[in-house]
C-alpha cells in the first residue's frame, strides 16, 4: 500500500473516498511528492524517462513521423456556446527534432461549412522561426500561432518533454497535484521563460500530463492568461520507447481537443525538399501583430450623415448622436480599440463618447470590449452574454497587461433583453434580440430613419453572392418581419452594405 500524505490511520474506504472527492488541479492533502519520496527532483525525473524508455531511447529518436486524427471544440465561435460545434481533422505530421522543424499535411473537415466545401486540404510547413502554409502553386504565410505551437510541439511534446525537463537549469518540486483521483509529484521547470509542469504518476512514472499557463496567438487571445493541461493517456509501446497515443488539450478548464495517434514511425529518411519554403514568404510570420494589430481607417464608408463604417477583417461603426458617439463593436483585442476610440474622438472632436454597442458572444467579437471597460464607458450587450462577458473582463492578463490589467475597473453593462432605444434624432438605434436557434446570442441594430439595419454575424458573402449560412440571414429576415421594421440596406460585422431586397433574394434562393 502507498501512502500518499500523512493522514492519521483511517480505514481504505474512508481514504478511497476521500481521494476521489479531489478536484484534478488541487494540492489539498499532498504532503509528499509521492511516487517520488526521499528523492530529489532530478531523481524523480529519471524515473519517468526509464518509465517511457530511458533517456537514451528518447534522444536517440531524430524525427517522428504520426498518422492522427483528432477534433476540436469552437469554443470561440459556437452559436450557443457549450456544448460547442466541432471540427475535425486527419494529420499526416512530421517532427524532425535533430534539426527543429515539422511538416503537416493535413485534411481538415468543418461541418459549418456551405454544402460539399466542409472538407479542405492545407499543408504546414515550419521551424522554430517561420512557417509557411504550402500548395503546389504558391506559399502563404501561416499564423503566429501556428510558430507557438511548432516550438510547443518541438521542445513540450511527449517524445521531447522529459528531455527539455532534464536540459533545465532550475527543475525542481512544484507542490503536488490531484490528478484523475491520484495523487501525483509534479516536476516545474522554466521554458521560453514560462513555468511548465508535468505531473508524474506515482505509481509507473509516466508523465500523465502537462500544464502551463500562456497567451495563445489564436482565438483563445481574448483570455489573456490561459491555463493550458494537456493529458496523456492510452500509452502503447512503439520501438521500444512508451509514448501515449491520445492526447486531450484542456483550457481554462474546457476539454477543446482530442487528437488520437493512429500509427507512428521513427528516424525516417527525410527528404530537406519536403521542407522548403519560400523565404520572403516565411518571413512575414515574424512581423505580424496578430491579434494585437492596429486599427486601420484607410476603409471607410458613410453609411448616413454621422454613421460612419471603418471595413476590416472586422467592422467597426462610429455613429454621431444628438448627445455624443456610440461605437458599434469592440472586436479583436483591447489593442485594436484603443485605435477605433482614438478615431471616434478624432473626427468627432470635442464630443463625448457614450458608450460601445457589443452585439455578439463570439470570441474574436468581443474581445476589444475590455479596452472599453478600461475608459469606463458603459457597454450595451445582450442578456445571455453577460456571464461570457463577465468571465472575460475577469481574465488575468498578467503575461501581456491590457490597460485593464494594469487598472482594474467594474464594467458599467446595459443589459439588452427586449426592444431597446439608444440615442435621439436622425441616428437614433433601435435594439433588437435576434432570438434564432443560431442568432440566440445576438442583436441587431436598427437605424429607422435612414432604413439601416446592422446584421450583427449573421452576413457574409460568398464569391458567387450567396449566403455563407442562410440560415443566419433567415433568422434575421424573420426578425424584421417579426418587429415590422422597413430595410434597405443591411450590413454585418464582416459584410458591408448590401441591398436588402439582394439578401431577401438570397435567403429565399437558399429555401428551394
Amino acid at each position: 500500500m502507498v501512502v500518499f500524505t500523512a493522514l492519521t490511520l483511517v480505514s481504505v474506504a474512508t481514504a478511497h473516498a476521500s481521494a476521489l472527492s479531489q478536484q484534478d488541479g488541487s494540492s489539498e492533502g499532498i504532503a509528499t511528492h509521492p511516487g517520488c519520496e526521499q528523492l530529489d527532483a532530478r531523481a524523480c525525473l529519471d524515473l519517468a524517462l526509464a518509465a517511457m524508455g530511458g533517456r537514451d531511447r528518447l534522444a536517440a529518436i531524430s524525427n517522428v513521423q504520426l498518422d492522427v486524427i483528432g477534433h476540436t471544440a469552437l469554443t470561440e465561435q459556437s452559436y450557443r456556446q457549450a456544448p460547442f460545434i466541432t471540427s475535425y481533422e486527419r494529420d499526416q505530421l512530421t517532427l524532425d527534432f535533430n534539426k527543429g522543424r515539422l511538416r503537416n499535411q493535413g485534411h481538415g473537415v468543418w461541418p459549418e461549412a456551405d454544402p460539399h466545401q466542409a472538407e479542405s486540404d492545407l499543408t504546414l510547413i515550419a521551424t522554430t522561426q517561420a512557417c509557411v502554409y504550402h500548395s503546389k502553386d504558391a506559399d502563404t504565410p501561416c499564423s503566429p500561432s501556428d510558430l507557438d505551437d511548432t516550438r510547443a510541439a518541438l521542445a513540450l511534446g511527449p517524445e521531447r518533454l522529459l528531455l527539455t525537463a532534464a536540459a533545465a537549469s532550475d527543475l525542481h518540486y512544484a507542490s503536488g497535484e490531484w490528478l484523475r483521483s491520484t495523487a501525483h509529484s509534479v516536476l516545474e521547470f522554466s521554458w521560453n521563460g514560462q513555468p511548465v509542469r508535468v505531473l508524474i504518476n506515482p505509481f509507473n512514472h509516466l508523465p500523465d500530463a502537462v500544464e502551463r499557463t500562456t497567451t495563445f496567438q489564436d482565438f483563445w487571445f481574448a483570455w489573456g492568461d490561459v491555463e493550458q493541461r494537456i493529458y496523456y493517456d492510452n500509452w502503447k509501446l512503439l520501438h521500444g520507447v512508451v509514448l501515449p497515443t491520445n492526447r486531450i488539450e484542456q483550457r481554462n478548464g474546457v476539454w477543446w481537443q482530442s487528437m488520437q495517434i493512429l500509427d507512428a514511425s521513427f528516424n525516417a529518411k527525410l527528404d530537406d525538399k519536403a521542407f522548403a519554403m519560400d523565404a520572403k514568404v516565411a518571413a512575414k510570420v515574424a512581423q505580424s501583430k496578430g491579434w494585437n494589430r492596429d486599427f486601420n481607417d484607410q476603409h471607410h464608408v458613410e453609411l448616413a450623415p454621422g454613421i460612419d463604417l471603418y471595413r476590416g477583417s472586422w467592422n467597426a461603426t462610429l455613429i454621431k448622436q444628438d448627445d455624443g458617439v456610440l461605437v458599434l463593436e469592440a472586436p479583436i483585442s483591447p489593442h485594436y480599440v484603443q485605435g477605433v476610440l482614438a478615431k471616434a474622438r478624432s473626427t468627432f472632436p470635442g464630443v463625448p463618447l457614450k458608450g460601445v454597442l457589443s452585439s455578439s458572444d463570439s470570441w474574436p467579437h468581443m474581445a476589444g470590449v475590455r479596452e472599453a471597460v478600461a475608459e469606463g464607458l458603459p457597454v450595451v450587450i445582450l442578456d445571455l452574454n453577460q456571464p461570457v462577458l463577465d468571465r472575460l473582463v475577469a481574465a488575468p492578463h498578467r503575461l501581456q497587461p491590457d490597460r485593464l490589467q494594469n487598472a482594474p475597473k467594474s464594467p458599467h453593462w446595459r443589459v439588452v433583453s427586449g426592444k431597446q432605444e439608444v440615442g435621439t434624432g436622425a441616428n437614433r438605434a433601435v435594439i433588437y434580440p435576434l432570438r434564432g436557434a443560431s442568432t440566440e446570442r445576438q442583436f441587431m441594430v436598427y437605424f429607422p430613419e435612414h432604413k439601416l439595419l446592422y446584421a450583427s454575424d449573421t452576413l457574409a458573402l460568398n464569391a458567387d453572392h450567396t449566403l455563407y449560412d442562410p440560415e443566419l440571414m433567415r433568422e434575421v429576415v424573420q426578425a424584421v418581419a417579426r418587429e415590422h421594421l422597413q430595410v434597405d440596406t443591411v450590413y454585418a460585422m464582416h459584410e458591408g452594405p448590401t441591398p436588402w431586397r439582394d439578401v431577401v433574394g438570397m435567403v429565399d434562393a437558399a429555401m428551394k
